[in-house]
């Protein structure tokens, strides 16, 4: 080798690990921007062990996979079993005995046999959150249990006391009578991004504690019609069942959600859509429950719908942002607040709101009592409105507006005047006015609607309808552009809603 060479080799030798240095440093600032911390949301009522600003992961560390950060963290992790007496009738045990043929041929004999108590078990999983046996779970692997047994990692087994559930958003507290026990540091679920790495841990088919890796589908996951108030993790970690109530973690260990439901597609298994609820909304449920022994909501009394492109053109938004009123209960918050029926919430203190769930998140989080500032859009121009909640409760639940909405053509479809002997038959109030939908024609745009029979049409691009005539007058001259309709729903105690329909 003559010496220009020898130079040249060495040459590229030292840019190469020159480059592998600053990759380096690269790499390791990039990962302690990525895992610092925050503010964990909720009441601090519990003295649950917080997450801090950690170091960046060694990459050493996971020569040999996740071992490291999962060995500390299953001990945490307990299996729930439990049970409960189900009574059948006796119609449900053996019903072939009542059958006439069985009958002609043995009588009434069996006709006296009373129907035994069913034992029914099931399975689930928690995450210790207090050392002295505080313990989170799904309120679905509790709900109805009259036993609740608690095993731990250790062999040891102890009988929980239930502390409190929120069937609103799958969460139950339990309790159990020891100390010094493992806990899981409470991490910030508000800083996951798709594409961060996490592990579940739980109990899958009661087979024991089982841990699997994926990483964060999304974030914000609502509309599923799994829970009243979503706002879920969705990752393809692998959840079966027995893993509900489980330990979500992020790689430094940190509880960053409890896992809950899966997407199966009808095969009852694993497809890799998996739920979790994040901690940061669990957490305050979890302070709520122990504080209050129930969940205090914050309440406007509003219908909400979200705004679709079409809805944004109808009421002058250059986008289709924020959140419809479709309508307002009277006596509620929003009703002293001046709030109207058509009126657009696109921030709530300052943040934008992008969807009715959202807002509902947003809102339900909120102490009763609390002043918040809503900025709406309402006849082409924005303004603020302060409106001070007060607590949901079961009542005005029941009565929350529906939040139905579609879009169509309005082909098809004929209309009578309202009059008042309807309104009982139609259960809406009295004094209603506008014109009923008598039928649709299944063969028309407009059945792929909302339309139905039964829905009284209030108002028809702003314009309030009270009759036939005046619903023909405000149709006039809309031949081929989109209508705005307002709707009263049947059966629903006066709730309204806004439909755009579309020309064919």
């Amino acid at each position: 080798m003559n010496s220009s060479e020898f130079h040249i080799r060495r040459w590229v030798a030292t840019v190469v690990v020159l480059a592998a240095i600053a990759g380096g440093a690269l790499l390791a600032l990039g990962l302690r921007n990525w895992s610092s911390g925050g503010p964990v949301y909720g009441a601090p009522s519990l003295p649950v062990t917080m997450a801090r600003d950690n170091a960046p992961v060694p990459l050493g560390s996971f020569a040999n996979g996740f071992a490291s950060v999962l060995k500390p963290a299953l001990p945490a992790v307990v299996n729930i079993h439990t049970s409960k007496i189900v009574k059948p009738r006796s119609n449900e045990v053996m019903p072939f005995f009542n059958d006439p043929f069985f009958r002609q041929f043995f009588g009434d004999q069996f006709g006296n046999i009373k129907p035994q108590p069913q034992r029914e078990t099931s399975l689930g999983s928690g995450v210790i959150i207090t050392s002295d046996g505080t313990i989170l779970t799904n309120n679905h692997v509790v709900d109805g249990a009259s036993d609740i047994k608690v095993d731990l990692a250790d062999k040891r087994d102890f009988t929980a006391k239930l502390v409190g559930t929120d069937p609103q958003t799958d969460i139950a507290v339990l309790k159990i009578n020891a100390s010094g026990l493992p806990t899981l540091p409470i991490g910030d679920s508000s800083k996951l991004q798709v594409g961060d790495v996490v592990l579940a841990i739980g109990d899958p088919f009661g087979i024991g504690e089982t841990a699997t890796m994926g990483i964060v589908s999304a974030t914000g996951r609502g509309g599923l019609g799994i829970e009243n108030y979503e706002d879920f993790i969705q990752t393809d970690a692998a959840i079966n069942p027995g893993n509900s109530g489980g330990a979500m973690i992020d790689l430094h260990g940190n509880l960053v959600g409890v896992n809950t439901a899966i997407l199966s597609g009808g095969s009852g298994g694993n497809q890799g859509i998996g739920f979790a609820i994040p901690i940061n909304l669990a957490r305050n449920v979890m302070n709520q429950i122990v504080e209050h022994g129930k969940v205090v909501r914050g309440y406007i009394g509003v219908g909400i719908e979200d705004v679709t492109p079409e809805l944004a053109q109808q009421f002058g938004l250059k986008e289709n942002t924020g959140v419809l009123i479709s309508s307002v209960q009277p006596n509620t918050p929003g009703a002293r607040a001046g709030l109207k029926r058509g009126d657009i919430i696109l921030k709530v203190n300052g943040e934008p709101v992008s969807s009715r769930n959202d807002l509902r998140l947003r809102i339900s989080q909120t102490a009763p009592g609390t002043p918040v500032d809503l900025t709406i859009w309402r006849d082409g121009s924005s303004r603020n409105v302060k409106v001070t909640l007060t607590e949901l409760t079961e009542q005005n639940a029941q009565s929350r507006p529906s939040e139905n909405n579609g879009t169509g053509t309005m082909q098809g479809v004929q209309v009578q005047d309202f009059t008042p002997d309807m309104a009982d038959q139609l259960q809406v109030p009295g004094n209603t006015r506008g014109v009923v939908i008598t039928s649709v024609d299944p063969a028309s745009p407009a059945a792929a609607t909302q339309l139905q029979q039964g829905m009284i049409i209030l108002e028809v691009n702003h314009k309030p309808v009270s009759n036939v005539r005046e619903y023909k007058e405000a149709l006039a001259g809309a031949d081929d552009k989109p209508v705005l309709l307002l709707v009263m729903v049947p059966n629903s105690g006066g709730n309204t809603v806004y439909i755009v329909v579309q020309p064919q």
